[in-house]
Order: C-alpha cells, then structure tokens, then sequence
C-alpha cells in the first residue's frame, strides 16, 4: 500500500464516520450527564466502535454471509434504528426518560452502544467501508496498516468526544435544545437515506 492509498483509506473512514459531525450529536445525547459519566461514554462508545470495525474488518463478510445477512439488508436495519433515535431527540424523550429515571443506576440510560457505538460511529457505511478496504489488501501488513488508520479515525472521534463539555457551555442550554432538534431531523433524513440506500441495494427501488 503506497502512502496515496494510506492517506484515501484515512479519507474515506474519517468522511464516512465525520468525527466532527459526531461531536453536537454525542453532546446532545448526553446533555445533563456529569463529566466524568460522558468520559466513560465517549470511551466505551469508541471501544465498542473498535471492536465492531475489527471484527468487519478481519472477518465481515464471511460474518455476514454465515449469519445469512447482506450488506443492504444491514443498512435498512442500521436505518431504523437510527430512526428510532432521531424520534428520541426530536421529542425530547432521552430527557424524559433520564428524569424519570433518577434514582435508577447511572448505565439506565447509556448511549454509548446504541446508537453511538452503532449505528452512528460504526455504522453501514463505516463496516461496508472497512470491508472493501480489508478486502482490496494484498498482505497481512497492509491488513495491519488499514486498521491502524481506523484506529486513527477513532481517536479523532474520542479526541472531539472528550471536548463536548466545553462546546455545551459555549451553546448553553437554549442552544444544545435548538441543536438537538435540529439534528434530531438530520438523524431521521440519514436514516431514511440508509433505509433508501439499502432497498436499491436490493432492486426493490
């Protein structure tokens, strides 16, 4: 693997998981949370994003044909899920959800699984990517090298996660509340995409 096709792999993960893009919407999915509880949940969140995007990456395809599922199908899948949150912020019900469940365990209400973990970080697009470029390598080490740039990616994303706190004093309350809404519509129109995408995947669009 030449450095042009190091610095394209780096690219392509960085744009398709958008680190920055990330970030407003880790601070809106964990507005009201203390600091040290959004340290873990941007670890865990980013762990858990590893793990999947190696797992993929070694082994995706042949994880996705054994369990009988393919890559739209995936998608379609990720989509909804993802729909499913973005109602979560257009309506405010994480907030909800966290004040009736105040004298309940900190992890009641976790996001860093679901949906930061998955689908947001390691989304459709993100496994799909690291597949073909796991598949286009011809050696072990250049195996090793795409991984190691995914692994850069992630430290991006963590680095802009662990900034959140700063960035929600900035916005104040009224701001993240018009952030969340707002892209709490972005969430559902790329779920809807992910949704579309998936179904011509199929042919059935």
């Amino acid at each position: 693997m030449t450095v042009t096709d190091a610095i394209t792999a780096f690219v392509a993960l960085f744009v398709v998981i958008d680190p920055i893009g990330l970030t407003p919407v880790f601070i809106a999915l964990t507005t009201g949370t203390a600091a040290r509880p959004r340290r873990v949940i941007a670890l865990r969140a980013c762990l858990v994003s590893l793990l999947l995007l190696t797992v993929f990456g070694l082994a995706g395809e042949a994880v996705l044909e054994f369990l009988g599922i393919s890559l739209p199908a995936f998608r379609i899948a990720g989509g909804i899920l993802l729909f499913l949150t973005a109602l979560d912020m257009l309506f405010d019900r994480r907030k909800q959800r966290r004040e009736g469940q105040a004298d309940s365990t900190p992890e009641a209400d976790d996001p860093s699984v679901f949906p930061l973990a998955m689908p947001l970080i390691a989304g459709p697009g993100a496994i799909a990517t690291m597949i073909l470029l796991a598949g286009s390598a011809t050696t072990p080490g250049e195996i090793v090298l795409i991984h190691a740039i995914m692994l850069m990616v992630l430290a991006c994303v963590l680095a802009l996660f662990l900034l959140a706190g700063g960035l929600e004093k900035l916005l104040g309350a009224v701001g993240i509340n018009v952030v969340t809404r707002l892209l709490g519509m972005l969430l559902a129109a790329l779920s809807v995409q992910f949704v579309i995408d998936g179904l011509r995947a199929l042919q059935v669009v």
